[in-house]
């Protein structure tokens, strides 16, 4: 049987956003900047650059204005921002934000502890949210937390992570991100949540957003290619984890999701040295240890990747 896989994949950079929330070290504004700037050289298409929500909530992120007001947007580049209600999306249009992300959670004791409310309150506050964002030609993307399982309620079920996909694209988001919060998947879990929510959603509209908590993030992704999934999340220098979900590491290092896509002949458009680089740059600012084992290894050899 021949396997086909995606002749490319578009990578979504969440480290400046979901990879600095939970860092110790508080960056400065430049820092973050600079940051972005230079993963916008790489030849990532999306970044996700700032999280307008709650800066009590998430104070490593508070000057997200400052930051995306300073950041040198490239065209060919989309830089969405996350945010839970009305006040985000007010926040994000006078910085002049052209696209934006929603969340909810598959389990009701995380959407509480992230979101101060039901699933179903979440969806409800978020339905106008989406609609205006929409009706002001943004683009909408919509993360699915704990897609995968969740460190308070354990075991999800499929149907549950696939109905609130298809309630996003319901309402419109052009992109739903099942979220692996805490790194529980493992292969077969992963394609089979991902086959059954790509019965409610087109494949290529869903995207895989896995934390590498226990190693299995590229195992995950990898089993996922050829399902029909064309969009992987990934954090520089695996960079991440989450406020509210205890055990959670960071996401997969963007440097091996690119290394392992391009050594199967998939395109993402990303310059793997220059992205290796900006990993070594934040690493250094931020002073904790590459978590890329591309980057280790490249570093370790002094050899090209």
């Amino acid at each position: 049987m021949t396997i086909r896989y995606p002749k490319r994949v578009k990578l979504v950079e969440v480290g400046p956003r979901d990879g600095l929330q939970n860092e110790p070290t508080m960056l400065a504004t430049e820092t973050k900047v600079a940051f972005i700037d230079r993963l916008s050289a790489t030849g990532l298409p999306v970044i996700e650059a700032a999280s307008f929500v709650n800066p009590k909530a998430v104070p490593q992120l508070a000057d997200a204005e400052e930051v995306y007001s300073r950041i040198e947007r490239k065209h060919s580049v989309q830089y969405p921002v996350l945010l839970a209600n009305h006040r985000g999306l007010e926040r994000a249009l006078h910085v002049n934000a052209r696209a934006i992300a929603v969340f909810t959670a598959a389990t009701e004791t995380f959407s509480q502890k992230n979101s101060r409310c039901s699933i179903a309150g979440s969806m409800e506050r978020l339905a106008p949210v989406i609609a205006e964002a929409r009706q002001r030609g943004l683009a909408v993307r919509a993360y699915v937390s704990c897609a995968f399982g969740c460190p308070y309620e354990g075991a999800v079920a499929a149907e549950t992570v696939a109905k609130l996909a298809a309630d996003f694209y319901r309402l419109g988001c052009a992109e739903i991100a099942l979220g692996d919060t805490v790194g529980l998947a493992t292969p077969l879990q992963a394609r089979d949540v991902f086959a059954v929510c790509a019965g409610q959603v087109p494949a290529a509209r869903l995207a895989l957003h896995f934390h590498d908590t226990r190693g299995q993030a590229l195992a995950n992704i990898l089993a996922c290619l050829d399902l029909g999934a064309e969009v992987v999340d990934a954090s520089v220098a695996g960079l991440g984890g989450c406020p509210y979900a205890p055990g959670a590491s960071g996401n997969v290092a963007t440097e091996d999701v690119v290394y392992m896509l391009h050594g199967m002949g998939i395109e993402t458009g990303v310059d793997l040295n220059k992205l290796i680089d900006v990993g070594r740059y934040i690493c250094t600012r931020l002073g904790r240890e590459n978590q890329s084992r591309v980057s280790r290894a490249t570093e370790q050899r002094g050899s090209p990747p």
